[in-house]
């Protein structure tokens, strides 16, 4: 069973949304590319899913519970104490980070809501002590998202084409050219799970034709379209 809820007014421009879990049977669950990072309360411990390029299978067995807290993609900044890109395709427990997450990992928390507290104001206060994201994040994904390429992206935003990939590394994790295929799959995913045809989803996401969507989702998720739609899991949990 997974349920979101929003996050509160005051975070509701840098986390995308609380969210918990109890698994209810044996298996893996696939995590596929989706920009955001989460600070994942599990069975193993506090950790954080960094930015991922590529499928990160996860084990899951029933009764497990997870609480987490998903930032908005280029929205967590320094929040963590070390750099996005440092976490790309890595699971980090908080004991390995700076303080105050070291002590963090220590807290206890009574069942999901409990734990989701404990994450939580924990992210309140380290959004306090911290500095803004890059305030030209935003405009980055939507401009890539766009489908245009890169070097019209960097020419629309005003940076040179070595400045929109240091920004990009630094707010997502990944080059301009990988968040912009991230952004474009997340697109045809969601358009897909809405009913849309696929040949229909191709065009409207900006692939060139339905075999290079397919060969996108292949390499993105490991698995064809019609397997992603089967599952309903969420991308960043």
């Amino acid at each position: 069973m997974y349920g979101e809820h929003p996050p509160p007014p005051g975070l509701a421009g840098r986390v995308a949304c609380l969210w918990h879990q109890t698994t209810s049977a044996d298996g893996t669950h696939l995590v596929v590319p989706d920009g955001c990072v989460d600070l994942i309360w599990g069975p193993t411990g506090v950790h954080v899913a960094g930015p991922d390029t590529g499928p990160m299978p996860t084990p899951m067995r029933v009764g497990d519970t997870y609480a987490g807290v998903r930032f908005l993609p280029g929205a967590v900044g320094e929040v963590f104490g070390v750099p996005v890109e440092a976490m790309r395709d890595m699971r980090v427990p908080t004991s390995d980070l700076p303080s105050p997450w070291r002590e963090m990992a220590e807290e206890g928390g009574a069942g999901i809501e409990g734990r989701a507290r404990v994450l939580l104001t924990a992210v309140e206060k380290r959004l306090r002590e911290t500095g803004a994201p890059d305030p030209a994040a935003g405009a980055i994904a939507a401009a890539l998202r766009r489908g245009v390429s890169v070097r019209e992206v960097a020419w629309d935003l005003g940076f040179s084409e070595r400045q929109l990939h240091r920004r990009s590394v630094g707010s997502f994790g990944y080059s301009p050219k990988t968040l912009q295929r991230i952004v474009r799959f997340q697109r045809a995913l969601r358009l897909a799970r809405a009913g849309v045809g696929l040949a229909e989803v191709a065009a409207e996401s900006g692939y060139a034709d339905q075999a290079h969507l397919a060969n996108d989702v292949k390499r993105l998720s490991g698995v064809p379209m019609t397997r992603l739609l089967g599952d309903r899991t969420p991308e960043g949990s």
